[in-house]
């Protein structure tokens, strides 16, 4: 990574992938901005990283706020006064629910968080990427929207995923000329929190027919993936090893889409 440590900032850093994404980064050699909105879990993350050697900033924001979002990545220049590395991670799953029963608010709320979050992250990071030669921006979306749509009630959360995918194909094309990457994983089914925030109601309406649990994936036999199995994949991303891979997204879910 030369002589100066390279720079990355991780939205919804406090846990499930976005924690394990940090201590990956941390762990190549990076330093570390852990960007959320829960100040506890961003700073237990912080100090797992210091305790093992690594350079850290918690940066308490709400995604999907302008001004907020704004003085976080000023923070950051503060602190660093450079950008490389951008993990958009950050996102809920928000209310499934029958379209006629999901609500304008709930159906806004999940536009904010996962949409807007995403637009306000690269637009305010994008800048300070091209001003130092480029970068890599990772862009954290879902088997959801992009090639699964047997999610029972999922129309927001689908959207914004394949929102997210469309973002990331536009911008390779956009911010090659610049040598920033940007690139999507797409996880299925990882033993995360990310189902706390997620609130279901009237689904017994919808008959979509899922495979028995053995078989929702393949390759484990149902069994779902792990944060660190997606952290090492936007590892990799996030390295010179990936160089030459812009546009792209990378399914990392066992099969299990391919089969739903």
């Amino acid at each position: 990574m030369g002589k100066d440590r390279s720079v990355a900032l991780i939205t919804g850093a406090g846990s499930g992938i976005g924690r394990a994404t940090a201590l990956k980064l941390a762990e190549d050699g990076c330093a570390v901005a852990l960007l959320g909105r829960t100040k506890d879990e961003l700073d237990k993350v912080a100090g797992e990283i210091s305790s093992n050697g690594g350079e850290t900033l918690v940066l308490v924001a709400d995604i999907a706020d302008h001004a907020s979002m704004q003085a976080a990545v000023e923070m950051l220049l503060t602190w660093k006064n450079r950008l490389d590395i951008v993990v958009a991670n950050a996102g809920v799953n928000g209310v499934w629910a029958p379209i006629d029963a999901l609500q304008p608010d709930e159906w806004d709320r999940t536009m904010a968080i996962n949409l807007r979050g995403t637009y306000l992250t690269l637009h305010l990071t994008v800048p300070h990427l091209r001003r130092n030669g480029g970068g890599s921006i990772i862009v954290v979306s879902s088997i959801n929207g992009t090639r699964t749509f047997t999610t029972a009630g999922a129309t927001a959360y689908s959207a914004t995923k394949a929102g997210q995918l469309a973002m990331v194909q536009q911008l390779a094309v956009e911010l090659g000329q610049d040598r920033i990457r940007i690139n999507a994983v797409c996880p299925g089914a990882i033993d995360t929190e990310i189902d706390d925030n997620t609130s279901t109601r009237d689904l017994d309406r919808l008959d979509i027919v899922q495979p028995p649990q053995r078989q929702q994936i393949p390759l484990t036999g149902g069994t779902p993936g792990t944060a660190q199995e997606v952290a090492a994949v936007i590892g990799f991303l996030a390295s010179d090893a990936a160089r030459h891979i812009t546009g792209t997204p990378v399914w990392i879910d066992g099969a299990q889409s391919l089969i739903r």
